[in-house]
């Protein structure tokens, strides 16, 4: 099984990426990018994006990410995750998640998160963490 096609799968079995209606836009070694339009369930008092569904974008968007550099029989997890919040999210939020440093103890991972209204792209979010390969 590619590692495309692997990611695929195991982002299907994702049922809180199901939930918020997230989907796999992009895969490519040491890059993956995930997206979901900012409903109406997924909103804060003001009207923008929660931030919890800006974080779980990017997490899942960083995980998939370390992901492709891993042996076929490597499943990863989040070690730690930091997010900064740079402006509101609305429209349709595409999270870009990329290896930063391999290994094979830990990976170093971040993501942008982005969002899209009007055809204008806004950085919402930077994510930086570490995910931990597990057998």
């Amino acid at each position: 099984m590619s590692a495309e096609a692997r990611i695929r799968d195991s982002f299907a079995r994702q049922s809180m990426m199901t939930t918020l209606g997230a989907e796999l836009v992009a895969v490519a070694e040491g890059r993956v990018a995930v997206a979901a339009t900012v409903a109406e369930g997924l909103r804060q008092q003001a009207g923008y994006a929660h931030a919890a569904l800006i974080f779980a974008l990017g997490d899942t968007a960083a995980g998939y990410a370390a992901l492709t550099v891993m042996p076929p029989d490597v499943d990863v997890l989040t070690v730690e995750m930091k997010i900064n919040l740079l402006s509101p999210g609305a429209g349709r939020l595409v999270a870009e998640g990329r290896v930063l440093k391999p290994g094979r103890r830990l990976v170093v991972v971040a993501a942008d998160v982005w969002s899209e209204v009007d055809g204008k792209r806004t950085l919402a979010a930077v994510l930086q963490g570490t995910m931990i390969p597990v057998a």
